[in-house]
């Protein structure tokens, strides 16, 4: 038998009113969200321009992304294993034991608020690079100065941060390889050295907090690999690579054949789609893709 992963949503993938259907039917999404009435209500009732800002972001995906694992774990649906991209990572390591929920909860308010400082004061701006091989996106980023791939997310996707005064020497330089940029809703550079006085925050943040020993295996960003050294790890994922495509092959190579999107949006499981046609994906964001998960994992 193959063994089942949640794979958490990461910022960008928030829309208005997420989480709410299933806040309606399940207390043990009601005991999630309820940690902070206020992220909830901006989740229910907040305008996409709130929800866009990354101190409000953050928490509001982290909540959700809790929320549809709750609802799956009581439907019977347990994880193997987890990962998250980029944000999601800490509701991922919150599901795997690594720090309790208000822990966790705090913990991401904390991130949110030093990386929006950062953004703040470095500005800079993400593009979707497409059609062009890890190779040649690393290096166009080498020949322009503040140009960095951030995102390696799958075959003939890669993520690039940079300067603002960059962004027209590196749209050229992707047409002019065949490539095509698609500028990204980010409200910063994030995963580059944009975000490293965020990062140095984070890690002075997690030196006065215990941490737990994962439960299950905890995958991260910044190594593909099973955490190993948990404070570090959190701290250096701000500022270095998602390496999203190498997790996920890493997980396969592992055992997991079947793969469940939790949180708002399906762009995870486009994305592990790309990388291998093989496993079996789902995704749970709201009442209606519960339903339809649960059903076909029933049958499988």
């Amino acid at each position: 038998m193959g063994k089942t992963a949640l794979v958490f949503a990461g910022q960008g993938a928030q829309v208005v009113g997420m989480g709410q259907d299933l806040y309606d039917q399940y207390q043990c999404v009601k005991e999630v969200f309820d940690i902070s009435p206020d992220v909830r209500d901006l989740c229910f009732n907040g305008s996409k321009e709130q929800l866009d800002i990354t101190i409000n972001t953050q928490p509001a995906i982290f909540l959700t992304d809790l929320a549809c694992a709750a609802v799956l774990s009581e439907k019977g649906v347990k994880a193997d294993g987890v990962a998250g991209f980029s944000l999601g990572e800490i509701p991922a390591a919150c599901y795997a034991g690594l720090m309790s929920l208000s822990q966790a909860f705090k913990f991401v308010c904390y991130r949110a608020m030093v990386m929006n400082e950062c953004a703040v004061k470095n500005k800079g701006c993400m593009f979707a690079v497409l059609k062009l091989s890890t190779k040649e996106v690393e290096t166009i980023c080498e020949s322009l100065s503040d140009t960095y791939p951030v995102n390696y997310n799958s075959p003939g996707q890669i993520v690039v941060a940079c300067a603002e005064g960059s962004v027209d020497d590196l749209q050229k330089a992707v047409s002019e390889n065949g490539g095509k940029s698609m500028k990204l809703a980010a409200s910063g550079a994030f995963h580059s050295p944009f975000m490293d006085e965020a990062s140095k925050s984070v890690a002075e943040y997690l030196e006065a907090i215990s941490l737990e020993t994962p439960q299950i295996p905890l995958y991260s960003n910044t190594t593909a690999q099973v955490y190993d050294k948990p404070k570090e790890l959190l701290s250096k994922q701000i500022n270095h690579p998602v390496l999203w495509q190498k997790t996920i092959e890493n997980m396969i190579i592992d055992g997991f054949d079947t793969f469940i999107e939790v949180g708002p949006g399906k762009a995870l499981s486009g994305l592990i789609k790309k990388i291998n046609q093989d496993v079996s994906i789902y995704n749970v964001s709201d009442l209606i893709s519960l339903e339809k998960t649960t059903e076909e994992l029933n049958n499988a």
